[in-house]
């Protein structure tokens, strides 16, 4: 009788096992809807500001605008609709578990109005001409346009939304021809496409990333616009994003170690391969393959390659990607084979090190009038990486690594580029301030409830004292901007850059949603909710939320045209100014002697012929953006286009004269040298380098056959006018501080 006891209870217990697994097989979305509306009404950074029951309105049309940016698909009647079954209700709905339901309704008629669309743009591209001779237009942007007002306005927005698209690659192709004719590299574009093909392609890959989707994709996005109406850095990441996420972080991910990229005729090519990766090691693999179908466990069947045709880049990666030591198989389409011919491509998956995103530095040696050497440090820093999970991957291990050598190297001056730096992990940035500076306060943290923490740095004495800039540009953002900040306000640094850094003011942390789950339910799918819980502030007390860090020299660029930042942001927190931080002391602001470098700054802008170009072309965008209006008539465009090919080829022509005798001088003056990690920690001596030739230490890349025919001539030593101008800045630190020591106005402690 026991033993049949413990059998039937084994039995039970699988069964009631087998049934758990399969009641959890499908995540419950309307649950994670919900327990995701409880954690942002209790942790959002502003939630005694924002009433989540009256945010319901800007839940949907932060839906609809992520779904349909330039209103081309939904109607009037459809936003009439959804505005009156779900206007003010998704609050409540998310509460009670009932969400979904609007956000299916609403993507099966996005679906619906999509496939209508492209419909039409397969008839219209299957005619044998188009009239470009007619003088109409179409708005440059649509984001604040009305929808359409019934089938027959949208149908005529698409028309011409068709044309343009046709109109652009039938003059794209055109000049693609006519370069390569001049080049004689004609036969490179025997196989080009013509542009209704292109076209049709295009439209084909927009059909098949809206339709492609499960109920998850569906969810993720329903429940992200939900979340960045908040603010634009809170966010809901599905399960397969936040493995994306801390991947980034680490950088390093398990995969083959390629880069991808979605091709217009469906398949995924691949642009590039990391040295001494996966792929790489086995050789199979090469630039310009076409990935058309992935094997993701190599069970070897044909039932097992899935075709990847169409499908989404991301969703491509997860399935290349998988366990260390684990195999995938490719199909692949050999790169200058017969075309529809294929091979199997059998690789191992490993850890790859992403070393091109990695902190790096330079020596450039500068001849002097005197005939002495000037050893300027640069260290760029692409992102404030750490591994979040508890590994050893860390930015400021890295900075530090780089610093030491190149002060043993014994450097002048030192330039830090954050420029195209997104940010990363905050403890980070308060390691590397103190670098820098003695221990100060690096950052004030705000949190919910409105206390305030000083984070200081933590070094008691800064490695580097010498004179330094820090280069920024409009992507700098978050970590990039406290540490700018920071530096700025304890006057340590001259930051030299675009009008303002990004504006990005606020922490975000990532909580899984699945911790707040009933036991029952599916909790590995759940996904996270990355959400804002604090804003930081500098030293002196301003935020850099909105307004960012703006340089003490301000550089032109055509970025002041764009609409680039955090105030253009939707539902963007404000700025706003606390109190200094206590124990903040800056240094004497008159020891940088800033007055005397924009002097020198505005000379050298205002001699300088590419800036006078950046100023220029801001100009010429502004107007355009003003104007919101792209023409549809064929010779119009072609007058346009032909104005903007001879005002490149003049600036070409008077950029080569200038260039060749920049480069001479560069050869004659400037020697450059290469620090890698890699070379650091092996203790490996300085290693000279061209500049100018291509770097594929990391990464072998594709070169795009288009691009060949680009004449714009390089930068001179691939020093770009800002890289150059912060070079001469920071000549012009040095230089100053040295005279101002030699005349007894400066001591060797006041600059640090």
């Amino acid at each position: 009788m026991t033993r049949f006891r413990s059998q039937a209870r084994a039995v039970l217990a699988a069964s009631l096992a087998g049934s758990l697994v399969a009641c959890a097989q499908q995540t419950d979305f309307d649950q994670v809807g919900c327990q995701m509306a409880i954690m942002l009404q209790n942790s959002h950074f502003d939630r005694a500001d924002q009433s989540f029951k009256a945010l319901s309105d800007e839940f949907l049309v932060t839906y609809l605008r992520d779904l349909d940016y330039g209103r081309n698909y939904f109607l009037q009647s459809d936003i009439d609709r959804f505005e009156r079954e779900y206007g003010g209700q998704l609050s409540q709905m998310l509460l009670e578990k009932d969400s979904m339901r609007a956000a299916f309704d609403i993507y099966k008629t996005f679906t619906e109005r999509v496939e209508t669309r492209i419909a039409q743009a397969y008839k219209m591209l299957d005619e044998p001409k188009v009239d470009f001779s007619v003088d109409e237009a179409i708005m440059r942007t649509r984001k604040d346009a009305a929808w359409p007002k019934d089938e027959a306005e949208a149908a005529d927005l698409f028309r011409r939304q068709i044309k343009e698209a046709l109109l652009s690659e039938t003059l794209r192709r055109e000049m693609v021809l006519k370069l390569a004719k001049e080049q004689n590299k004609e036969a490179l574009f025997s196989d080009e496409r013509s542009p209704q093909e292109k076209i049709r392609l295009r439209y084909e890959r927009i059909l098949h990333s809206v339709k492609d989707v499960d109920e998850e994709d569906i969810a993720t996005m329903f429940l992200s616009a939900v979340a960045r109406t908040f603010d634009p850095h809170t966010d809901y990441m599905s399960f397969k994003q936040m493995e994306r996420f801390r991947d980034g972080m680490r950088n390093e991910l398990v995969g083959i170690g390629a880069l991808l990229q979605s091709e217009e005729d469906g398949a995924t090519k691949i642009m590039g391969i990391v040295v001494n990766g996966p792929a790489d090691k086995g050789g199979e693999l090469k630039l310009n393959d076409r990935v058309v179908g992935v094997d993701p466990l190599n069970g070897g069947r044909p039932e097992d390659m899935v075709d990847i045709m169409f499908m989404k880049i991301d969703k491509v990666v997860e399935l290349i990607r998988g366990k260390e030591g684990s195999k995938v198989r490719l199909k692949v389409e050999p790169a200058g084979g017969v075309p529809g011919e294929t091979k199997m491509v059998v690789i191992e998956r490993a850890r790859v090190e992403l070393k091109d995103e990695q902190a790096s530095a330079e020596l450039i040696e500068r001849k002097q009038q005197d005939g002495s050497v000037e050893r300027l440090g640069i260290i760029t820093l692409p992102s404030f990486y750490a591994d979040f999970d508890g590994g050893d991957t860390r930015c400021s291990v890295d900075v530090e690594v780089l610093l030491k050598r190149l002060m043993e190297e014994k450097i002048d001056g030192l330039i830090l580029d954050l420029r195209n730096n997104g940010g990363g992990a905050l403890e980070e940035v308060r390691r590397m301030t103190g670098f820098f500076t003695k221990r100060q306060p690096v950052v004030q943290v705000k949190n919910t409830l409105g206390q305030i923490q000083v984070k200081e740095s933590e070094e008691r004495r800064p490695i580097y004292e010498g004179p330094m800039v820090v280069l920024t540009d409009k992507s700098s953002a978050s970590a990039s901007e406290i540490l700018a900040g920071a530096l700025q306000d304890q006057n340590r640094a001259v930051i030299v850059g675009e009008s303002s850094t990004f504006g990005k003011g606020t922490v975000q942390q990532p909580m899984d949603v699945g911790r707040a789950m009933p036991f029952f339910a599916d909790r590995n799918r759940a996904g996270s909710l990355k959400v804002t819980i604090q804003k930081f502030y500098r030293p002196s007390g301003s935020s850099t939320q909105n307004k960012g860090v703006v340089p003490d020299i301000i550089l032109p660029s055509l970025m002041d045209a764009m609409e680039v930042g955090e105030s253009y942001l939707d539902h963007a927190l404000d700025h706003d100014v606390i109190r200094p931080a206590p124990g903040f002391e800056p240094l004497p602001k008159q020891n940088l002697f800033l007055p005397r470098l924009r002097e020198q700054s505005t000379e050298r802008l205002g001699a300088s012929k590419d800036f006078g170009y950046i100023i220029e072309d801001v100009t010429r965008e502004r107007n355009r953006r003003r104007e919101n209006q792209v023409s549809l008539n064929i010779e119009k465009r072609r007058m346009e286009l032909q104005e903007a090919e001879e005002l490149q080829d003049q600036r070409n022509e008077e950029r080569r004269k200038r260039f060749e005798t920049m480069a001479e001088q560069d050869g004659a003056n400037l020697k450059f040298y290469r620090l890698t990690l890699d070379e650091v920690l092996a203790d490996k001596p300085l290693r000279a380098y061209d500049p100018t030739a291509e770097n594929e230490e990391f990464m072998r890349r594709a070169k795009d056959k288009t691009d060949e025919l680009d004449t714009t001539p390089e930068w001179p030593s691939r020093l770009d006018p800002f890289k150059r101008e912060g070079l001469m800045v920071l000549g012009d630190l040095i230089d100053v501080i040295r005279d101002a020591r030699m005349a007894g106005m400066l001591k060797s402690g006041d600059i640090r």
